[in-house]
């Protein structure tokens, strides 16, 4: 099926492919016609699947133009994933040329200039719920004019910090507005909760054995805890020369700036991208990282949320995701859309349980593999890895002279035993000379050994 079938719009079909997006993916195939229909649905599926596509063309089709009024609402997580959609519907409607007017939203922004763009009349809104929620109480954004809300991440706006928030917006809408939400996870309270605000709704779940992108290859490492930095060094440079954008994982946030510190430290070109930094860097770090004037890019978990950069080719657990959906939304970075990609885990010991677990839960594998002189070999280290220069070691050890260390050693053990009831060392050491001076032809009277000192 096309996008022109599908969408039954030629100009937006145009911009799509304009894009090189020409074939629907099967969450855009099952979602796209309910939600020009007007349906609620919960959609389902692996990152890097085309979800944003899948809600974005049918809301923007939806609005009419001609009303100047907010008539569409997107919520996201994070600022970064509020400005990677604002961007795409931007640039659906300058391609397509449909006469809308969108904006976005996310907090520690200028609250007055928002303010005062909203007096422009946007008829699409992308935004943090925060800072929405903050303009509907200031009276600043009608929500009774809103008759679309999609929630982005619904699995992270949904949980205990975030769902009060999210919960007072649809309240503060009217009831017959429509409801999507999408993520590549849910759990069972995110499903109560959407079921409470929805009618009727559409669930459309893509792959719900193997919710991991099958496009992704996973490796990993092992290594201790206090050695993890210089396997992360030793495996850049490995992947030097494959690799165009590599997104690294921490889970930390001050631990997160300590390792961008040493890595630029040792000349590895890095940002780091997590709540605590500013939003001038954030946007500062994520615009050199699209344009490649860095390759690599430190993140914590909710910052990447919904990122959605193509070039990246690799992702890096430098930290292991203490929960199962962490994993899935950190290696779906890569191979988005059709494009292969690759992630690779660092783990102590202690961790690899969990891999195991994640290896069924998921139903991939996870290839052991090793480093060494800068090349990435298959297998774990204790099974498979094999000294290159163990030859010369045996060599040079076969030729180190002997030492007479282990017969004296002997000797004095056999001196100890046939003489226990000499208890104290000096007693012992004269022993020893005697058994030796003992060893001279028959008939001679060996001297005590402290007359023969005493002679020399």
């Amino acid at each position: 099926m096309s996008f022109q079938a599908l969408l039954q719009h030629e100009a937006m079909a145009q911009a799509l492919a304009s894009q090189h997006i020409t074939e629907p993916t099967a969450i855009q195939q099952q979602v796209i016609p309910l939600l020009l229909a007007g349906r609620d649905v919960i959609g389902q599926s692996y990152t890097g699947s085309g979800k944003t596509l899948a809600y974005l063309c049918p809301v923007l089709l939806n609005i009419q133009p001609d009303a100047r009024q907010v008539q569409a609402l997107i919520l996201a997580p994070t600022h970064e994933l509020v400005m990677q959609i604002y961007r795409q519907a931007q640039l659906l409607i300058q391609d397509s040329g449909l006469q809308i007017h969108c904006q976005s939203i996310i907090g520690e922004a200028n609250i007055n200039n928002q303010i005062a763009k909203l007096k422009e009349k946007p008829q699409l809104i992308v935004g943090t719920p925060g800072r929405i929620l903050d303009l509907i109480k200031k009276r600043k954004i009608n929500c009774q004019t809103i008759r679309t809300v999609i929630i982005d991440e619904m699995d992270g706006l949904l949980d205990n910090t975030n769902q009060q928030t999210v919960l007072d917006i649809l309240k503060s809408m009217l009831r017959d507005r429509q409801l999507a939400a999408f993520s590549a996870t849910s759990s069972n309270h995110t499903l109560d909760l959407l079921l409470q605000q929805m009618h009727d709704p559409a669930l459309v779940k893509i792959e719900q054995q193997a919710k991991m992108n099958p496009n992704i290859d996973h490796f990993y490492l092992i290594s201790e805890q206090r050695d993890k930095f210089v396997q992360l060094r030793k495996l850049l440079h490995a992947l030097e020369e494959e690799a165009e954008r590599i997104l690294i994982f921490m889970n930390d946030g001050p631990e997160l700036d300590f390792l961008v510190d040493k890595l630029n430290y040792h000349k590895i070109r890095t940002y780091s991208l997590h709540g605590i930094v500013s939003k001038e860097e954030r946007q500062k770090a994520m615009e050199e990282f699209r344009k490649g004037k860095i390759r690599i890019l430190v993140s914590s978990d909710l910052a990447a949320r919904g990122l959605d950069i193509p070039d990246i080719t690799h992702v890096i657990n430098m930290d292991f995701p203490a929960e199962p959906n962490e994993y899935i939304h950190r290696a779906g970075r890569t191979a988005r859309g059709d494009r292969q990609g690759q992630c690779y885990s660092i783990v102590n010991p202690r961790e690899l349980a969990a891999l195991r677990i994640y290896q069924r839960e998921f139903d991939i594998q996870v290839a052991p593999v090793h480093l060494v002189k800068g090349k990435i070999l298959a297998g774990a280290v204790k099974e498979f890895y094999k000294d290159p220069d163990r030859k010369k070691k045996a060599q040079k050890k076969s030729s180190t002279p002997k030492t007479d260390k282990k017969p004296e050693k002997k000797t004095v053990k056999k001196a100890d035993s046939s003489h226990k009831s000499g208890s104290r060392a000096g007693q012992k050491r004269e022993d020893n000379k005697n058994i030796r001076s003992m060893q001279k032809p028959t008939g001679t009277k060996a001297p005590s050994p402290k007359r023969t000192e005493k002679r020399s």
